[in-house]
């Protein structure tokens, strides 16, 4: 399957009033189109400068980095990915369908067009008939689920996803879990996602990334044999649980090395 994002050889140094910082070393990486990809490794290891070097929101500063045959600024720039942040980041003074509103506005949608956009994507993320309630009336989980509407709305092939459901407790992440591997199998959407935790990565993903302290690198890349359809239960799974050990090895090895 072609990769839709690839990266050779990629490596980035930040330069600091205390010296440089070498986030990432020498990172080769194909995503395959419509993957589920999870990144996983401790705290600084660069799993999340990697997605931000996707996104052009950092640069490499050697190697290659190509989204969808094109660099990562002119990916942005035809709106080739979507990207959810840690935080929900909805604004407290607009509805939930303004604040999905907003990147349509920006790309100059007609109002009708928006209104069935925000339908739809509040449809895939279960919060019908939220539309008019302002953040602060909701849950976290559910300002999670806008803030991921928000992301799709445009329909971008790609989504980007940053921990997003780190703050929430364990009930609403196995929901939001679930939720996210429905929206996939419904979209199609090639996924990237940085998490710190093993189930959570074993459970979501087609494939794994293992990233080792900094500077970043990949230790392992695990193929999931998992079946495409993951009930919860998948989880008390022997094969579970040797992808889990395999991800606890590799992030293991990394400290070693």
């Amino acid at each position: 399957m072609a990769a839709v994002i690839q990266a050779q050889n990629l490596d980035l140094t930040f330069q600091t009033g205390d010296g440089p910082v070498h986030a990432l070393k020498d990172v080769s990486l194909d995503i395959p189109k419509g993957a589920f990809v999870s990144f996983i490794g401790p705290s600084g290891c660069g799993k999340t400068t990697f997605l931000r070097c996707i996104a052009a929101l950092e640069h490499p500063t050697g190697g290659n980095l190509t989204v969808n045959g094109m660099t990562p600024d002119e990916a942005r720039r035809a709106r080739a990915y979507g990207y959810v942040f840690q935080a929900a980041g909805l604004y407290p003074w607009r509805t939930i369908g303004r604040n999905i509103a907003l990147p349509l506005e920006i790309m100059g949608f007609s109002r009708a067009e928006q209104k069935e956009r925000i339908g739809r994507v509040l449809d895939l993320v279960d919060l019908a008939g939220f539309e008019k309630k302002f953040p602060w009336q909701l849950s976290g989980g559910m300002q999670q689920r806008a803030s991921i509407a928000r992301a799709l709305a445009f329909d971008a092939d790609i989504l980007l996803m940053d921990e997003p459901f780190g703050a929430l407790d364990e009930i609403v992440r196995d929901r939001l879990n679930e939720e996210v591997l429905r929206l996939w199998a419904a979209t199609g959407k090639t996924i990237g996602f940085v998490t710190h935790s093993i189930p959570e990565a074993v459970y979501l993903s087609t494939h794994i990334v293992v990233m080792s302290p900094r500077p970043g690198r990949i230790t392992d890349v695990i193929e999931s044999p998992l079946p495409t359809d993951r009930p919860l239960d998948i989880r008390d799974t022997p094969e579970f649980i040797e992808i889990a050990h395999r991800v606890r090895e590799g992030l293991r090895s990394g400290y070693e090395e």
